[in-house]
């Protein structure tokens, strides 16, 4: 018993007092505060595809020696990808943005990215960081496009893409592969959808409003429910795509009993293109376009979509664009849904 005593007055002689216990660890240096750069006072910009967007840097001071490195996080690698690189009286660009990224440069202090022709793979989170020796700083910005998520799966059915297929036929569909969080958006605003697809960081996922058997059971909650990581060149799925409203750009009907290749004609003979999926899903998004009529589409699927919707019209309680899937291409039962860019 003496023992024991003993040994807890050794500890406690030993032990820090307690208002050091949760200190810093010595040589572990504070949070550096921004000493030249001013904190953003919207780390978020929201722009359309097509426009011209300007993520601020502002510096309140200018140190000696410095440079400004833009960079923008791509989730694809979780690499960082230089954009610009700027002294103040000289800047490089670099990468697949170079010819549309200036520097805003509207005072001595202005760093300001300014992007124009804002494309699908411009969404995401940007860095500009000062780089002065020690005392580097960086600020965060995100650029946020207004957009729709929808799956898609080839004509020969569901679960046939790898990732690198899944990336082109989004891309087929003037869109791109999804990020995470674009999809959870998608799904809080009602995506259910009971197959797996990819995802832009090669993540495989699907979103679930309403709890079923065949997908994943009735005593799962609702959610985006998630494979992982898989194999990019060996596992098969459905794909996420992702697109945007983009200025100046118009979807029309055409009405008739088309087969696929005169539905193509009937668009040019218009001036216009046979729509893709993914302009539709943006015009239904954003436009309000609502038609029951079936209509071709580019992949060859057929394709109509649901503002409002009604008995007649499919049936469905919810808005959506619905599908007659991937008829054979010589069937003249539709019309065509075109698409006329700006």
């Amino acid at each position: 018993m003496h023992r024991l005593l003993l040994l807890s007055c050794l500890w406690l002689l030993a032990a820090p007092p307690a208002s050091s216990i949760f200190q810093r660890p010595t040589g572990t240096p504070a949070p550096l505060r921004l000493q030249y750069l001013l904190e953003p006072l919207h780390p978020t910009v929201h722009t359309q595809r097509g426009a011209t967007a300007t993520l601020p840097c502002v510096l309140r001071a200018l140190p000696h020696n410095y440079r400004v490195k833009w960079s923008k996080v791509e989730p694809a690698n979780y690499r960082e990808n230089i954009i610009i690189i700027t002294n103040g009286l000289y800047h490089k660009n670099y990468g697949p943005l170079s010819p549309r990224v200036r520097l805003r440069h509207s005072h001595r202090y202005d760093a300001s990215l300014t992007i124009t022709d804002v494309a699908l793979e411009d969404e995401g989170r940007y860095r500009c960081q000062l780089v002065n020796g020690l005392e580097d700083e960086s600020i965060s910005l995100t650029l946020h496009l207004e957009g729709v998520v929808f799956p898609y799966q080839p004509s020969n059915g569901r679960y046939k893409f790898n990732y690198h297929e899944a990336k082109r036929a989004c891309e087929q569909q003037d869109s791109r592969l999804a990020t995470y969080q674009q999809l959870y958006k998608a799904w809080t605003e009602g995506l259910d959808w009971c197959n797996a697809g990819w995802i832009l960081d090669g993540t495989v996922h699907y979103p679930i409003i309403n709890s079923r058997e065949p997908c994943g059971g009735r005593l799962l909650l609702p959610g985006v429910r998630t494979y992982g990581a898989r194999d990019k060149q060996k596992d098969r799925f459905d794909a996420f795509c992702f697109t945007s409203a983009l200025q100046g750009s118009q979807v029309y009907f055409i009405r008739g009993h088309l087969n696929f290749k005169e539905a193509g004609q009937a668009c040019r003979n218009h001036g216009a293109a046979i729509a893709k999926v993914g302009q539709l899903y943006s015009a239904w998004k954003f436009s309000q376009l609502d038609r029951c009529d079936g209509g071709w589409l580019a992949d060859g699927s057929v394709r109509y979509p649901i503002a409002t919707p009604r008995e007649r019209c499919g049936g469905l309680p919810d808005p959506g664009v619905r599908s007659f899937g991937f008829p054979s291409k010589e069937m003249r039962t539709y019309g065509t849904y075109c698409f006329v860019g700006k």
